[in-house]
């Protein structure tokens, strides 16, 4: 759960504006195996309190279908989806474009496969020494029910052998996890909850936006629960970059006034009994006082 101050006494939120705007100006340029020129810096930074607002940006619109695909890629995730089928079956369609068979075919993976080092394999299937998949997800949640004081509540969507490439190394995994690694920080004396979410890599204007709502909302959702408030979501970057070709989108969204940001709630009666993440869905999420400017496609290149 989260205690939101009321709409009224939120302070505007510019954090996101301001990376974009430091990412233009001072960003060292670049040429990603993307093949475009591109802009980037390391180790930049979000910090939201909670209770000022949920990270949903108010830069463009990000409501609709935007929300509910971010939360649905997220929770395929926890279930372990790494197939393009299982993704749909969430209302994920997008990955076609990384798993057709050509790109499949490179790393040595079926058409349609994400590969056993994407993150829906990572988070509830990561090889171990003893041959048994470990379920990082159910056992860490575990861990912070009975130990919470604990402070390796720690989740890692890179395995190692699956991610790195070399002539005699082939990867598996048609994208390397650029997201997902995360620190829960609980505290039980005051049934506090922080998440600091770390991103290797970060595409400022489209992939980021979905993906602080992303873990944002897994802070939502975890709270909920283990009885916790949410107070605070840190996201770190470590290759923060715009594309040239999102560029004049970037423009445009830096020269838009800052905006209160919005406050999501999940549907008290529908999610009463559910006791495994994995059993949320999008539709559970509640969006209100929410006033973005309009909404933008922005490209990205594949």
């Amino acid at each position: 759960m989260i205690n939101y101050r009321e709409f009224s006494k939120r302070t505007l939120d510019s954090q996101y504006q301001d990376l974009l705007r430091r990412i233009m100006k001072e960003g060292i340029e670049m040429k990603p195996i993307q093949g475009e020129q591109a802009k980037m810096l390391v180790g930049l930074q979000l910090r939201y309190d909670m209770s000022n607002g949920f990270p949903l940006i108010t830069e463009r619109d990000m409501s609709g279908k935007f929300l509910r695909s971010a939360i649905g890629e997220h929770i395929a995730f926890l279930n372990g989806a790494r197939t393009q089928e299982e993704l749909e079956k969430f209302g994920c369609p997008w990955w076609k474009r990384w798993v057709t068979k050509e790109k499949c075919d490179i790393f040595g993976l079926p058409e349609g496969d994400l590969g056993p080092g994407s993150y829906g394999a990572a988070w509830s299937s990561f090889p171990t020494a003893e041959g048994k998949p470990f379920n990082q997800i159910e056992h860490v949640i575990r861990q912070i029910k009975e130990r919470p004081f604990l402070r390796t509540h720690i989740i890692t969507p890179w395995i190692p052998q699956y991610t790195i490439q070399h002539e005699g190394l082939t990867r598996k995994v048609v994208v390397a996890p650029c997201h997902g690694w995360i620190h829960i920080i609980a505290h039980p004396e005051t049934k506090e909850l922080r998440i600091h979410h770390f991103q290797r890599s970060s595409d400022m204007p489209v992939g980021v936006p979905f993906n602080i709502v992303q873990y944002a909302a897994f802070g939502l959702m975890l709270g909920t629960l283990i009885d916790y408030n949410f107070v605070e979501y840190v996201h770190t970057f470590s290759d923060a970059h715009i594309y040239e070709s999102q560029f004049e989108n970037v423009a445009e969204l830096i020269s838009r006034e800052p905006r209160k940001l919005p406050t999501v709630t999940l549907d008290k009666d529908a999610v009463s009994k559910i006791d495994d993440i994995r059993d949320f869905s999008p539709e559970h999420f509640i969006l209100e006082d929410y006033n973005p400017h309009p909404k933008m496609l922005i490209p990205t290149p594949v």
